[in-house]
């Protein structure tokens, strides 16, 4: 989150909590990673939660460091991995399977490269101007052209989905990017985590319009002369 502890706090709060409902409305193990995703984005905003009371506070700097890579891990390990390889289990066209497995490919490379930047490479956070900026020693050629990976693993899975209204999700994930990088370019993981938590919430949408075109199928409405229409 962006603005303030309470916001983190109370974003990280609001997005467990649907995380749980949204797991609860699944029928399916297939859907139980993409359910998760709300789940995972509160747990990211609750470390940016204690990011925001610790920062200023030298004394809690071991907590600081360890809600920075906490953070940082979720952003740039789980999400290109998760992402794509959720969207993948919910995938039943053949040729969609094979396009979602080739981006949930592009995605194990780009986290497993980013772990390993996170684990060699120094990193730290600060506060500025209102926001929190994550400092990283990486190295600046693959951290520049990481980005279109990281896009293709994060971002253009939900276009490539059979699952109904799941390119809206895309759509709102890539503005939402956009808008971070035109206006908060010095903030950008940051901000745009914090957009794209918000915008998570519509997962319980689209699980839920899933059971509910299931329990249709298992249960159509009676039909004939005597029905009720």
């Amino acid at each position: 989150m962006c603005f303030s502890a309470s916001a983190s706090f109370g974003a990280g709060a609001l997005l467990t909590v649907i995380g749980i409902a949204t797991i609860r409305k699944t029928t399916h193990r297939s859907q139980l990673a993409f359910a998760a995703i709300p789940f995972i984005f509160g747990l990211q905003q609750l470390a940016e939660g204690v990011l925001w009371l610790t920062l200023h506070d030298p004394s809690q700097f071991l907590l600081q460091r360890i809600a920075t890579y906490v953070f940082l891990f979720f952003a740039q390990v789980i999400w290109p991995l998760w992402v794509p390889v959720a969207i993948y289990q919910l995938a039943r066209n053949p040729a969609r399977l094979k396009l979602q497995k080739a981006l949930a490919g592009i995605g194990f490379f780009v986290g497993a490269y980013l772990l390993y930047c996170l684990c060699v490479f120094d990193v730290k956070a600060e506060i500025a101007s209102y926001h929190i900026r994550y400092i990283q020693d990486y190295p600046a050629l693959p951290l520049h052209y990481g980005i279109i990976p990281y896009v293709l693993a994060t971002i253009v899975p939900p276009f490539f989905s059979n699952v109904r209204r799941m390119w809206l999700l895309g759509a709102s994930v890539a503005v939402s990017y956009i808008l971070a990088a035109l206006f908060y370019s010095n903030y950008l993981l940051s901000v745009w985590c914090f957009f794209a938590s918000i915008i998570s919430i519509s997962i319980y949408v689209i699980i839920a319009g899933m059971a509910k075109r299931k329990a249709s199928a298992l249960h159509p409405p009676p039909s004939g002369p005597f029905s009720v229409r």
